[in-house]
């Protein structure tokens, strides 16, 4: 069944509009009686009949409602140091169809790419626009934001607000099973991980998070690009968590 997010959502009725009406008229050639399922991007999806079609808007009658399925219960955060050229578009598409709650772009001592502010901004839309596509295409009932780059000791600040963190460092010594066996889920079930950039960190970044009460974990013994890293912890978070 096709699907699509709105805000536009009554007690019974709902609205699509702009380019998802467009696709949903002139590509799907869908027409009024026919059902679609909508998400308030809130997690929250709406079974709909069509009620009018046009190429600008579709009025939708809601039939039924029930909680996404496809959200995970626990919300991961990914702080991701920013890497070289295109390798974060991947990142961002990934991190969302696997069920990341969040991304935080960070400023570590390693990172070659450090954008202006302007370009920053240009790449922090484009990033949001990624997950919106992402979230759509995989069935995700919220839409991941990505947020735009702060420091890294910002960072390790922030991650310190979640119930559990991780900071994954190639010398690090506990394995990432151990930290999940360990790993302690209550009513916020909040995760934070951070994953550097090519080269990963310095050491005396490595030393600062783990002063701060950040655990340092390895991803194994295999050294994973900046690109593989976070999908293959939030991967794991997930399995461990139920949520795959």
């Amino acid at each position: 069944m096709p699907r699509f997010f709105t805000n536009q959502i009554t007690e019974d009725k709902a609205v699509i509009l702009g380019e998802d009406a467009k696709h949903i008229s002139k590509v799907l050639r869908m027409k009024v009686g026919e059902t679609l399922t909508v998400c308030d991007m809130n997690g929250t999806d709406y079974i709909c009949k069509i009620n009018d079609i046009s190429k600008e808007a579709v009025s939708l009658n809601i039939v039924s409602s029930c909680k996404c399925e496809s959200e995970p219960d626990v919300f991961v955060t990914l702080y991701q140091a920013m890497p070289k050229s295109d390798k974060m578009d991947l990142i961002v598409q990934k991190s969302v169809e696997l069920g990341v709650g969040q991304i935080v772009l960070v400023n570590t001592h390693r990172c070659v790419s450090r954008p202006d502010e302007k370009s920053m901004e240009k790449k922090v839309e484009r990033y949001n626009r990624i997950a919106f596509e992402a979230a759509k295409q995989c069935g995700r009932g919220k839409i991941p934001k990505v947020l735009s780059m702060i420091t890294f000791k910002q960072a390790v600040q922030q991650m310190l607000q979640s119930q559990n963190t991780m900071l994954f460092y190639e010398n690090s010594t506990v394995s990432l099973k151990h930290t999940l066996d360990k790993m302690t889920i209550s009513n916020d079930k909040s995760i934070s991980i951070m994953v550097g950039a090519e080269g990963g960190f310095e050491p005396q970044e490595a030393d600062f998070a783990k002063n701060a009460g950040i655990n340092l974990v390895s991803l194994g013994k295999r050294i994973l690009r900046c690109e593989t890293a976070p999908l293959a912890a939030v991967s794991a978070i997930m399995y461990h968590t139920g949520n795959m």
